[in-house]
């Protein structure tokens, strides 16, 4: 052929062509065809037999000659089965609101393609941009139109804009936003009538007075003296209260507080004061019996509280109780003194021997973590360390007993000069006992050697006064004779087969 080949891209002398550019599109021709060399053997073990031209072999006349056309149905059938004249052709063009096609009809006018995309015949090309040049032309018009896009410096320092201009559109943007404002005032008024913009309540003045003597005086003198103690180990955690008995840093508390940081060797005991300043304990001394324990730690200017005479103490006297109850640092409840000389006994811990104590008995709510705080009267001074409560719930119900203040100075004192403490003791076993006529202490045995055996006690003896302190329970039997010094010779009432006897008892140390 002489011409050259539009359709499949050569030049007239067979050469491949790069490209056909047809002044609105470039075409692009397809890639030449790469033919391998053919292997020799795979061409005679794979090639076409000798004498067969086509892909087929002729005596295949079906496939090798021009493909047959079932015949058209039968009219009967057309009209039977046919698509009605009415019908609408699921190839249509997509309508628009109004009915018209929302796109070229392309496909379905007959009219060449526009859009190389929509043309199946068509070859690839390098397409136009995105936006047509209609659509700019129509852009760039608009935008003569409209005029030029100003930024706003240029609306403010491009002085393409008049003064007066931006003056008058900035009151215009004041006047729309004071009005604005209004009506949201007015609507807020008025949609609720119980309000009221315009009230300013009172307050008194001058402020709440605090005169001295007060509760709020006393808490705040008395807390910065009264600490939490942690003590944290391996196996055992926990929190109690101590109270700052000297400057030099000692510190009354609870045995119980302690114990478990002296039983569990990789528990420490740290000192928390009110200001959240933190220091290391180490423990003083111990006395098990009467539940309580001083320690020590290194501290500047600490906050000392003074001892009470817990003696001059009446029922009904306002009493504070200050501590960390349930982990509640420097809390401060308010009561009275319920009862005095009341007798405290309870287990010893883990195992340890009795603990038996003089109480004072209060209503101010005490809880766990109040053990080894301060309970002080009206004057702030100290008059007793809170130890135990009495429950049926495992809080407060206004049973409270803090071990008396005199008491605790005395074993303070003791543990800090000698570090352990000896107790006046009878040397004599009893229990508690009742009779018609009276109560007491029932003797059950007397150990050889011992005072109470020195003074002629018997086994079935019934104590019932020691000094000047009535008897009346076995407790009360040993928080009477330890009021006393060893080797202070006291009078010792006892019932004896129906008769009353008193005998002269030399107390010794136990």
């Amino acid at each position: 052929m002489s011409e050259p080949d539009q359709g499949n891209g050569t030049q007239p002398n067979g050469t491949p062509r790069s490209g056909v550019d047809d002044g609105a599109h470039r075409r692009l021709a397809p890639r030449p065809l790469n033919r391998p060399a053919v292997d020799p053997g795979a061409a005679v073990a794979f090639g076409r037999p000798e004498g067969v031209v086509g892909a087929f072999s002729g005596d295949r006349p079906a496939l090798n000659g021009s493909l047959g056309l079932a015949p058209p149905p039968a009219e009967a059938l057309t009209t039977a089965f046919g698509r009605p004249d009415t019908t609408t052709r699921l190839q249509r063009p997509p309508l628009d609101a109004s009915g018209e096609p929302e796109v070229e009809p392309v496909f379905w006018e007959g009219e060449p393609a526009g859009d190389a995309w929509r043309d199946p015949g068509a070859s690839a090309v390098i397409g136009p941009p995105a936006v047509s040049e209609k659509a700019a032309e129509d852009g760039e018009a608009a935008q003569v139109g409209r005029g030029p896009l100003l930024s706003v410096p240029e609306l403010l320092f491009g002085r393409r804009v008049k003064p007066t201009a931006l003056a008058l559109l900035l009151v215009v943007a004041l006047a729309v936003g004071a009005a604005g404002g209004v009506v949201g005032w007015l609507f807020g008024r008025a949609g609720n009538e119980l309000t009221d913009a315009g009230v300013t309540l009172a307050e008194v003045k001058p402020g709440k007075e605090r005169p001295v003597g007060s509760v709020a005086d006393i808490a705040k003198r008395v807390t910065p003296s009264v600490v939490s103690i942690e003590f944290k180990g391996a196996n055992v955690a926990g929190v109690g209260s101590g109270v700052v008995i000297d400057g030099a840093g000692y510190i009354l508390t609870n045995d119980h507080v302690v114990a478990p940081a002296v039983q569990d060797s990789s528990a420490k005991l740290t000192v928390v004061f009110i200001d959240g300043k933190r220091a290391i304990a180490r423990v003083v001394g111990r006395d098990s019996k009467t539940d309580l324990a001083v320690i020590k730690v290194e501290a500047d200017n600490p906050t000392v509280l003074q001892f009470g005479d817990s003696d001059e103490l009446a029922v009904g006297d306002t009493v504070l109780a200050i501590g960390s109850p349930l982990s509640l640092s420097n809390t401060v409840t308010e009561g009275i003194v319920s009862a005095l000389h009341r007798p405290v006994t309870a287990a010893g811990e883990n195992g340890g021997p009795q603990v038996t104590y003089d109480a004072i008995q209060t209503d101010a709510a005490i809880n766990p973590g109040n053990s080894g705080g301060a309970l002080v009267d009206s004057s702030g001074a100290l008059v007793g360390i809170n130890s135990s409560i009495r429950t049926e719930t495992g809080g407060s119900v206004g049973l409270g007993f803090a071990i008396s203040g005199n008491y605790a100075r005395k074993i303070s004192q003791d543990l800090i000069q000698k570090g352990e403490v000896k107790h006046a003791d009878m040397n004599v076993n009893v229990r508690s006992a009742s009779a018609e006529t009276a109560e007491g202490a029932q003797v059950q045995n007397v150990p050889d050697g011992g005072a109470a055996a020195q003074a002629g006690i018997v086994e079935g003896d019934v104590i019932v006064k020691v000094g000047d302190r009535l008897v009346r329970n076995a407790a009360e039997l040993t928080v009477a004779v330890r009021d006393h010094e060893i080797g202070e010779t006291v009078p010792v009432t006892l019932a004896r087969q129906g008769r009353e006897l008193t005998v002269q008892v030399t107390l010794r140390s136990d």
